[in-house]
This record gives structure tokens, sequence and C-alpha cells, in this order.
């Protein structure tokens, strides 16, 4: 992991190399921010063509639709503990959108999807079995170790 200036120093090489990249896209679309041509007597490539300069780094703006439903459970496995973490940082960044624009759709979807537990059915007679009074460990429940700490963690037993 970098720091300092060394990481600084990496930071403004893919800052300038983006920077530079998008640069030669717009002139190569022949276009200003604002859309207009940069050149008049200019025609300038097509999209496709242009949007081979950029590096991966680079969104494409697009536009997309969803039903809300199809959206949280979207969210639902990005914003989860086992994505991957940039893909988890985008999910809490759509979430704060969703929060703002449906507050108590959000305020649902948090307690009962990101705030809930799902157990197996292994998991559901194991509990039962807990909530009986009954000693059980990892060893006779059948249960992978993984599975079992999985449990036990969301039954606040660690």
């Amino acid at each position: 992991m970098l720091s300092g200036p060394e990481a600084q120093e990496v930071l403004n090489l893919l800052r300038d190399d983006a920077m530079r990249n998008y640069d030669h896209y717009m002139f190569m679309l022949n276009e200003e921010a604002d859309g207009s041509p940069a050149d008049p007597g200019r025609q300038g490539l097509a999209r496709e063509l242009a949007r081979m300069n950029l590096t991966l780094n680079a969104y494409t703006q697009w536009y997309w639709k969803a039903d809300l439903h199809n959206l949280l459970h979207f969210l639902s496995l990005r914003a989860d503990t086992h994505a991957q973490y940039e893909i988890r940082a985008y999910a809490d960044a759509m979430l704060s959108v969703v929060k703002a624009w449906v507050p108590q759709t959000y305020a649902a979807f948090a307690d009962y999807r990101l705030g809930a537990v799902t157990f197996s059915a292994q998991m559901l007679a194991i509990l039962k079995r807990m909530l009986g009074g009954e000693e059980v460990a990892q060893a006779e429940s059948g249960l992978s170790k993984r599975e079992w700490t999985e449990m036990m963690i969301a039954l606040g037993r660690t």
C-alpha cells in the first residue's frame, strides 16, 4: 500500500493520464463540454470510435430504468458485506440517493432487508433446538465451521 508523496505521485499520474485521454476523446469527437462543435469546419468521429482511446476508469454516460423492487434487490446484493469493496461503495452512494428519493421505502428496506438475517432450514432447526434449551455444538450441528460462525455472529454469540 502506497502512502505519502509516493501515493500522491501515482494519483497525479493517473489523473493526468485520464485527463489527457479524455481531452483527446473530446478532440476526436470535435465537441466542447456542452456538446457544441469545437471546430465547425471539422466533422469528428462517432462516439463508438472515439472512446477506444478512453481507459477503463472512464465512465460512459448512460441511462437506465428499473422498478424500485428490482433496484432494491440489486442494491441488497451489492451492499452485502460479501461484495467487493468498490461495488459496496457504489451501492452505498446509490442507497443515499434512494434514501433521499423515497425515505419511507428506504427505512423499510434498511430494516427488513439490509438489517435482516436469513437462516437456512438447517440453521433454523438448530435455533429451535437452542430455544428449547438444548445445548448444540458445531461438531454435532451438521453445519460447516463457516456456517456455524455466521449463525453465531447473527445471534450475537461470537
